[in-house]
């Protein structure tokens, strides 16, 4: 029998009861200063069902730094714009087994990153992009909003202007992309880009909707539009799946078994085909940069509702 607003709304205070217990267990990114200054008592979670149908709770409206979330963004304008025949050329479609901002690996490699998501081949991507638009960081802007359906979202400033002032370890990975050939922009445009597309703001209302189109098919509910092929959507999907949450991908594949994409601002995205979108927030984070009290009510969210890939 298909799920109720009621069943949804039980199992979501579910989630946040048992989500809630972990609170106080982890930390914030606290390498970027702007988040090292949230609020860690802070919970929501967001679900839109391919119906149109929406629950929520927690702190579900408040703005977060979406950080790595927006790599599933990046990737999706990439594969539309006029390099997307190159991209697989460039990054790598395998999970990576080390740290999502490893420069030992991506030099052992000769410069080709392991898959989209992990930074060095999210610069990759956002390289594509820099490349093939005159405004990069407006087209990233312009397609989130498009994907959630909002003109409200904003690029946070302050946030982009820390993860400048302590991006050492991107700049590292970007310049030995050049050094490797796998880099055509400036590095500094390149960056430029990067840094504040991390910093995004957005609700879990807003995440949730913005992965619609990968939930139905590449059609977005809420507007009747297309947004990409349904081909294309089943495989951002897979590689949600098999990397998204870095080098804890197979625990997490394990525990809650739906492709999900993490990042440091605690914020956990996660599609199950042909059913929901859903967004989780806490800020605190385990030792691999992924949010526990999220990954707990996402898991909570599977077992109750008997929903997941496997």
């Amino acid at each position: 029998m298909p799920l109720t607003d009621r069943d949804l709304s039980t199992i979501l205070d579910d989630c946040a009861r048992e989500a809630r217990k972990e609170i106080g267990k982890g930390h914030v990114a606290d390498y970027i200063p702007a988040l090292a200054r949230i609020n860690p008592d802070q919970f929501g979670m967001a679900v839109c069902g391919v119906d149109g149908r929406e629950w929520v709770v927690g702190d579900s409206d408040s703005s977060f730094s979406i950080q790595s979330i927006s790599k599933v963004f990046t990737l999706a304008l990439a594969l539309q714009s006029p390099g997307a025949s190159g991209v697989w050329d460039r990054v790598g479609r395998e999970p990576s087994g080390n740290a999502f901002n490893s420069l030992v690996q991506l030099e052992s490699e000769q410069g080709l990153p392991r898959n989209p998501f992990i930074n060095a081949g999210a610069i990759v991507i956002t390289d594509v992009i820099t490349t093939h638009f005159v405004s990069p960081v407006l087209q990233i802007l312009g397609l989130v909003r498009r994907y959630a359906d909002c003109e409200d979202i904003y690029i946070d400033e302050e946030v982009a202007r820390s993860e400048e002032e302590s991006g050492h370890r991107n700049a590292a990975i970007a310049h030995l992309l050049k050094s490797q050939g796998n880099l055509v922009a400036d590095v500094d445009d390149v960056l430029a880009a990067y840094y504040r597309q991390c910093s995004i703001a957005m609700t879990c209302r807003d995440v949730a909707r913005a992965f619609l189109p990968l939930a139905a098919g590449g059609r977005h509910p809420l507007t009747g539009e297309t947004l990409m092929p349904a081909l294309r959507a089943k495989r951002i999907n897979s590689l949600l799946l098999t990397c998204g949450l870095y080098d804890g991908v197979g625990n997490f594949a394990f525990r809650v078994g739906i492709p999900a994409k993490s990042g440091v601002g605690g914020g956990i995205a996660a599609v199950i085909p042909g059913h929901f979108a859903i967004c989780v927030w806490s800020p605190e984070l385990d030792e691999l940069g992924n949010s526990l009290a999220g990954t707990r009510a996402l898991e909570i969210f599977a077992q109750e509702t008997n929903l997941s890939v496997f």
